[in-house]
């Protein structure tokens, strides 16, 4: 977990590769439903319809998307995952308590609540803010690229070799500030939520260079 820009997906693609677990991406879920959504498309979702063109002007715009509509994608997802024996890795979801309140009771159920691992990487708003402006994403399979001095100046993706593009509109200065106030008042609540259920929270300094927020997590994790 963590604010948009705290390097949750970067992360997350490393610890998937060290612990071999399937990297369930919650935003590539909503990515994929929002492509070319027609008019009248819809999810149904606890008895209500919730229209996919909708969803994706919230999406576009910075803000969060209906719980329900969300934790449908979502929980299919782990029960399918669950099913083919795979473990899983979340990046950014839940997003809401009402989505927590569904998918982590599932989640013990199936795994096990002491194999349940929360890590929230902590970022300042100003780091935040130049993480996000400084974004790009490879073309084809969306690996994100961290902005430094060694990657400054690359056009292609080292993973796959597709060109880095930049993510119009979620990380446009304006969007941007709608998602971080999203952050605080929707998702940080859901910390206070997980200690109270028994979950294990581990913080991690996420301003640091990749590698060592890499190392950190690798630390608190079961070998």
């Amino acid at each position: 977990m963590g604010s948009p820009g705290a390097g949750k997906g970067t992360q997350a693609e490393l610890v998937s590769q060290r612990f071999n677990c399937t990297y369930l991406e919650t935003s590539k879920l909503l990515e994929a439903s929002f492509r070319e959504p027609k008019e009248g498309e819809y999810v149904e979702a606890e008895g209500k319809k919730y229209f996919l063109t909708e969803e994706k002007k919230l999406w576009e715009t910075g803000f969060l998307n209906s719980p329900p509509f969300v934790t449908e994608l979502v929980v299919e997802k782990i029960q399918e995952l669950f099913g083919q024996k795979k473990s899983v890795l979340f990046a950014g979801s839940p997003r809401t308590l009402e989505e927590g309140r569904i998918e982590m009771p599932l989640l013990a159920e199936l795994y096990g609540k002491e194999n349940i691992f929360i890590i929230v990487l902590e970022v300042g708003e100003e780091e935040v803010a130049f993480r996000n402006a400084h974004r790009r994403l490879c073309q084809l399979m969306r690996h994100p690229i961290l902005y430094s001095k060694e990657t400054e100046a690359l056009q292609f993706c080292p993973l796959d070799g597709s060109p880095l593009v930049r993510r119009e509109g979620l990380d446009d200065p304006e969007v941007m500030h709608v998602r971080l106030k999203e952050y605080r008042e929707r998702t940080e609540p859901l910390l206070q939520y997980f200690k109270e259920e028994g979950f294990t929270v581990h913080t991690i300094n996420g301003a640091q260079l990749v590698a060592s927020v890499f190392e950190d997590i690798v630390k608190v994790l079961p070998q």
